[in-house]
This record gives structure tokens, sequence and C-alpha cells, in this order.
């Protein structure tokens, strides 16, 4: 670890990272997938450092409180304010992501009903098991990396027989978003940097396609800010070297292969479907949802819950395309002004991985030079 936040080798590896650059004659733009990435960017000064070495780093659709679409948002509300006695058990930043309908921060629950903001899915279903009698629902929102959580607590309640149990599901697979991204050609991406918790569980086949259909290199990341940097630099040398490929520079925690066993509880679980995300619409195999046998713990059908209406964004909010790449959150009017983390007007401003709030955290030297 003290070698990857080592001064003297992070210089010389933006000093590498800026000859690939040069090589490459003109300023290569590259993708962070993951909102820790982009967190870990600006938390420790890299993305100006990198801007100086000529690199342009834009954020990604890697945040799943921020790609769930309003319509979800506004299903957890109903449950906990039109259903007596239920428990909704979240994470703590999908209580702030604002809809037309409020939040479920502002949100009054109905008789005996109240939220309960957990670190893990698991917490949730040992709620259930302590009180039968009481329905729990856990709002889960996630990628891959806790994606298996949520299943392992589907099965286990399926195992025990505990039909007070139940999740409303917002499950989201990283590698269809990517091609959405590449297909629509908006954003304009050289590589791609891959992340390194959802690549723990899918290894590095499911981004190949990047590489060989689309040309575009791309490296899979740790979170240290030597990481980033070892990812970027193979990234550009593979642009330089015209040899796209999907490289692991973070083998020292995870495998090519991923996590089988994850995998293969995912898959027994859970089956894709054409997911709607924020920004990027309406994604090819995009989603998961449970599979016939496990269907029961599906909290939508149990309290007869339709994703509908309107599902903007609120007026203004340019949130959509943060999370295509498309502009930055400077690009939107509001950033900064009408939309702060105390008042955010979007989910870009809310989730600790939102680009959003990153940049306003930590972009201060950015938005004074722009």
């Amino acid at each position: 670890m003290k070698e990857l936040r080592n001064p003297a080798a992070l210089r010389s590896l933006l000093s590498d990272i800026e000859e690939q650059s040069r090589k490459i004659g003109r300023t290569p733009r590259l993708m962070e997938v993951c909102g820790t990435h982009t967190m870990a960017l600006f938390k420790s000064g890299l993305t100006p450092l990198l801007a100086e070495a000529g690199v342009e780093m834009v954020s990604g659709p890697g945040c799943p409180v921020c790609i769930t679409p309003n319509a979800i948002h506004e299903a957890a509300i109903a449950i906990v304010t039109g259903t007596e006695g239920v428990t909704l058990a979240t994470f703590g930043d999908m209580t702030r992501v604002p809809t037309r309908k409020g939040s479920l921060q502002t949100a009054v629950p109905a008789r005996d009903s109240r939220m309960r903001i957990v670190y893990s899915p698991e917490e949730a279903l040992n709620e259930a098991r302590r009180d039968p009698a009481r329905k729990v629902v856990f709002y889960g929102a996630g990628f891959e990396t806790t994606i298996p959580a949520i299943a392992y607590t589907v099965r286990q309640a399926a195992a025990e027989g505990l039909r007070n149990y139940s999740v409303l599901p917002a499950l989201w697979l990283v590698p269809p978003a990517l091609r959405a991204i590449l297909e629509a050609g908006e954003a304009a991406v050289d590589g791609f940097i891959y992340p390194g918790h959802v690549s723990a569980v899918i290894g590095a086949e499911p981004y190949e396609f990047v590489a060989r259909e689309f040309g575009v290199p791309g490296a899979i990341a740790g979170f240290e800010p030597g990481d980033i940097l070892l990812a970027i630099r193979s990234v550009l040398e593979q642009a330089v070297e015209g040899k796209p490929r999907v490289a692991l520079e973070y083998s020292r925690a995870i495998g090519r292969e991923g996590n089988p066993v994850a995998r293969a509880l995912m898959d027994e679980v859970l089956e894709p479907f054409d997911a709607s995300w924020r920004g990027l619409g309406v994604i090819p195999a995009s989603g998961l949802r449970f599979r016939k046998e496990f269907a029961a713990y599906d909290a939508g059908p149990r309290f007869g819950l339709k994703e509908s209406g309107d599902d903007r964004d609120l007026a203004g909010c340019r949130c959509g395309e943060v999370l295509r790449g498309v502009i930055r959150p400077e690009g939107c009017r509001l950033f900064g002004k009408k939309c702060l983390p105390d008042s955010p007007l979007g989910p870009c401003m809310v989730s600790y991985e939102g680009a959003c709030l990153i940049h306003f955290k930590y972009g201060g030297e950015r938005r004074a030079r722009s």
C-alpha cells in the first residue's frame, strides 16, 4: 500500500502517462466507470495532475444510487407511506434521492411503519427473523458488487420459510451499460478504467467485447492512487500500440475469472431483463429480477406496486447527461447554485459516488479555473 501512495512512484507514473499521451498526439478521454474511482481521483488530487499530463478523465454510470430511475425510488416511498406495519430497510444514500413525490427521508410513514438505514441486506433479513409478524422490505440497489449478498438473503429467506421478508430490486449490470454508451457515440470515450470491486465478481471476460467490437482499450483498477495510474498508463499504452484489450492492474486482489461462487448464486436466484436506467433509457439485459422460483420475494408484486408515471429528473437537473459522460457536473446550470449537497435536485449530488457531489467537494480548483 505504501508503494501505491508513494509520491515519487506516483510522479514517475504521471511522467509515463504524459509520455504516452504525447505519442497519441491529442488529449485522450478516459472514462472511470466507477464512482469510487472518481472519488479517489479527486480526493487524492490526481484529476488536475492528469489534465496537466494531457489526459481528460470523465465520470461514467458507476453509481447505483444515481442510475436508479425515479419510478423505483417512488415505489419505495409508496411502500413505507402506503402500507401499515412495514419496515423499509435501505442504504443511507437511497433515502435522500429527490423525486416529484419527495424522498424517503421526507416521507411520512404509514401507521406503525418505519424506515431503517442498514449497512448490509443481512441486517434486514435478521430483522425479519426477529419479528415474523412484521413485514420487512429491503430496498436493494446495487451492481454486481452487492447483488450476490442480496440474492443470498432471498435464498435464505426461502430456505427458512420467512414469508415476511421481501426485496424491492434495483439491480444493475455494468457491461451492458458500457455497450449502450459506446453505441450511442455521445461521449467519445478513448478508454475505460473498469471497477475493481465489480470485476472481483464478474472477472475480465464480460468487458472483452469493448476491445473486440469497438476497439476501445481498458484496464481493471484498484482504488489506491497508484492502482488508478497503473491502469491509465496501461490504457494509453494499448492505444499507442493499437492493441486494445482488458488489462488486469488489480491482480493483487482479484483474478481474471472473478468469483464463480458469487456468479452462480446470482444466476440461481436472478435472471436478466431489459431495464431502464436514469439517463440511458432501456438497455437490453442490463437489469436483474427474481426467477420464478423466488418471485414471491419481489416486493413490487407483493405490495401491488407499478413503476409508472413521470420518470423524468426534476426540472433543470442534468444528472442523466453526467452519467453518460456527455457533460461534466459543472455543465449543469443548477450545479453549486440551486443544487447543493444539503438541498440536492438530483441523485448525482446525493451519493458518495455521485459525480456532482465529488466535483462539488473536491473540484473547487477546477471550478475556479473554468
